[in-house]
């Protein structure tokens, strides 16, 4: 069997084991079993990195389905982009699983939970080693009933459940646009088979601006927006912080949200044609960075703070997209797996020691009980931050260049959400570990660092924040842009507009950002660790700081708009319609028949006398008939 074949057996075999007998497994064997599988796929992916001789694999399971000229098969393709997906997913999904292993070892769904996360990582693995875009799909799809599964993990508490509900219904609004932008694929193309098309594409002369390839990559790109939460499909990404921390790390850096942007990149020959929706994917992605950021400078929920920035960094990359900067956006792609799940592991670290406190009002002062937990939350923060030498510098720098050359004052606003980023996050780690503790004295008394399962994958997931951006060392420092280069066969059919970024104005781009970020970090730290200011209590917000902390109550607006009137009108189809068409019409013709049925009913006595009876009866009423048929005749 196939190595490429193995990568996503592995995690469903796990599931299969803990999802069948998670009742009966005992929770070390469960964990382990995960683990492993997590594990497993990971060598394999390594493995064949480390073989990879540039050229692309097939491997072909079966013909699945045939109509006409149409064949859509089961198949994998290995390539560089599909190698480096699976060696981001496997590797940070393994750590995510290792550090569950200790903190969801109270939980009383132990084992169903790590049947859930590996039931997410064998759909993950098949959505980016599909060769089409309907074996896409299937992975598409699957992510996305995995999110609702673990987003309402926690099922008792009903806004669980509604975040759940939330992220898949929103989900499936942008699945809708991606699933006919595959028909259009189909119906222009005649295959789904990613080869097949971008061949046909190169060969068929299609010209820049063509309407046809126009209508696809924008249905294409409102999938991508569900998926990748950007406006205004953003507002699930937020509530899924709902379920629990592990998870949230997995959906933020590893998985789900990624898979817009992966299959943007998968998709580059068509969309380098495209320069409307290139045009749309880019303001989108500014609009959605800036949003995110504002609102992330005023929320208290430590796992809120690090969604926003979630959706936010997504926008940097889609902006990346939207200027054909494609291997500068999976750069950050990859450093965001990093530094993100970096994050979030070590928010769960403080909500772990905080006895599930969340509100970093409540916090301060944990660098003294928590070491481990605040050096590599500190190195995560400089990371996101883009201040270098960490991961973050490198990755977002280079797309911010990209898009100085397109458009300078798309980079200006760019800069802007660099910014709000250093602030809102240095804003945060001040907030939980410098200063005087100010949570309650039972929460005091529980402080302590968390167990070595947790604090391992931190250590490993720091190296990475650190060095991951010497993965892409750019040339004007010597480096060999490796990743690029790794990359650079994808785009060998796309009509990609080459611009050679001035090594001098790269420089002072990168002076500019990271003195802003400085100053950004300076300023938070002069607030919230010399003033020693404390973010205002719950509902003592006004202004502008009102409207930004609720989120400039875009929720409220997608419910008056959206959501109560589908209630108003569901409510009318069931105390109208319902009445009428089912209870009056179709109910009133099965009591019709009901009643009919019962009076005939009556002729079935069982008396052999009355059976003669209409015996003689029925053959006298046949001879009359006929014998007046014959006299008329």
């Amino acid at each position: 069997m196939s190595l490429i074949t193995l990568i996503p057996l592995f995690p469903l075999i796990g599931f299969l084991i803990n999802g069948i007998g998670f009742r009966h497994v005992p929770k070390s064997l469960a964990g382990i079993i995960s683990s492993a599988a997590a594990f497993a796929s990971f060598a394999c992916a390594l493995t064949l990195f480390l073989g990879f001789n540039g050229q692309p694999q097939i491997v072909h399971l079966f013909d699945w389905i045939t109509v006409g000229t149409l064949n859509i098969s089961m198949s994998f393709q290995l390539d560089q982009l599909s190698l480096l997906m699976l060696l981001i997913i496997t590797g940070v999904g393994t750590l995510i699983h290792i550090y569950s292993i200790a903190y969801m070892s109270h939980d009383e769904g132990f084992g169903k939970f790590f049947a859930f996360l590996n039931l997410f990582l064998f759909f993950m693995l098949l959505l980016v080693l599909g060769s089409n875009y309907v074996v896409m799909f299937i992975g598409w799809e699957g992510v996305g009933l995995c999110s609702y599964l673990l987003i309402g993990f926690w099922n008792k508490n009903s806004n669980y459940g509604n975040a759940a509900r939330k992220a898949f219904i929103m989900n499936r609004i942008g699945d809708l646009g991606f699933l006919l932008g595959i028909f259009l694929i189909i119906t222009h193309f005649g295959t789904v088979e990613y080869s097949e098309v971008f061949r046909r594409v190169v060969e068929d002369g299609y010209s820049s601006g063509d309407k046809t390839l126009f209508y696809i990559t924008i249905l294409l790109f409102v999938g991508a927006m569900g998926k990748s939460a950007q406006i205004p499909l953003y507002t699930w990404l937020p509530d899924a912080m709902a379920g629990p921390t592990p998870v949230s790390a997995l959906i933020h850096a590893a998985t789900m949200v990624t898979a817009g942007i992966y299959m943007i990149i998968r998709s580059n020959v068509m969309y380098s044609l495209a320069p409307e929706t290139l045009d749309i994917v880019a303001w989108v992605g500014l609009a959605t960075a800036l949003l995110a950021a504002s609102i992330g400078l005023f929320q208290n929920d430590i796992k809120k703070v690090l969604a926003y920035s979630t959706v936010s960094q997504l926008g940097y990359m889609f902006m990346g997209l939207g200027v054909m900067a494609y291997s500068s956006s999976f750069f950050h792609v990859m450093t965001h797996a990093f530094f993100k799940a970096l994050l979030f592991l070590g928010a769960g670290s403080v909500i772990h020691a905080m006895s599930d406190e969340q509100d970093i009002r409540s916090m301060g002062g944990l660098r003294k009980k928590l070491p481990i937990t605040f050096i590599t939350f500190l190195i995560a923060t400089i990371a996101i931050s883009g201040i270098p030498p960490f991961a973050g510098f490198f990755s977002k720098d280079e797309i911010l260049a990209h898009v100085f050359e397109h458009n300078k004052l798309m980079w200006a606003f760019g800069v802007l959400g660099s910014i709000m980023t250093s602030f809102y996050m240095f804003r945060l780690l001040f907030l939980t570990f410098f200063g005087e503790f100010r949570g309650t004295e039972e929460q005091k008394h529980h402080l302590h660092e968390s167990p070595i399962a947790m604090t391992a994958p931190l250590m490993i997931l720091a190296v990475l924040s650190a060095i991951g951006g010497f993965f892409n060392f750019p040339h004007i420092f010597g480096g060999h842009a490796s990743l690029a280069e790794f990359m650079a066969p994808l785009f060998e059919q796309s009509a990609l507009e080459h611009v050679a970024v001035d090594e001098s104005l790269e420089i002072k781009l990168m002076i500019v950002s990271v003195i802003a970020a400085l100053v950004s970090a300076g300023v938070a730290y002069f607030i919230y660790v010399v003033k020693k200011n404390v973010p205002l209590a719950e509902g003592q917000e006004s202004g502008l700081q009102k409207v930004i902390y609720n989120k400039y109550y875009i929720d409220e607006l997608y419910n008056a708009i959206f959501v109560k009137p589908i209630t108003v009108l569901s409510n009318f189809f069931t105390s109208v319609i319902e009445f009428l068409v089912i209870d009056l019409i179709v109910e009133s013709i099965g009591k019709l028949v009901k009643t009919l049925s019962s009076e005939i009913r009556l002729l079935q006595s069982g008396t052999t006398g009355y059976y003669i009876f209409a015996m003689v009866l029925s053959i006298a009423v046949i001879l009359v008939w006929g014998l007046k048929s014959f006299l008329l005749g």
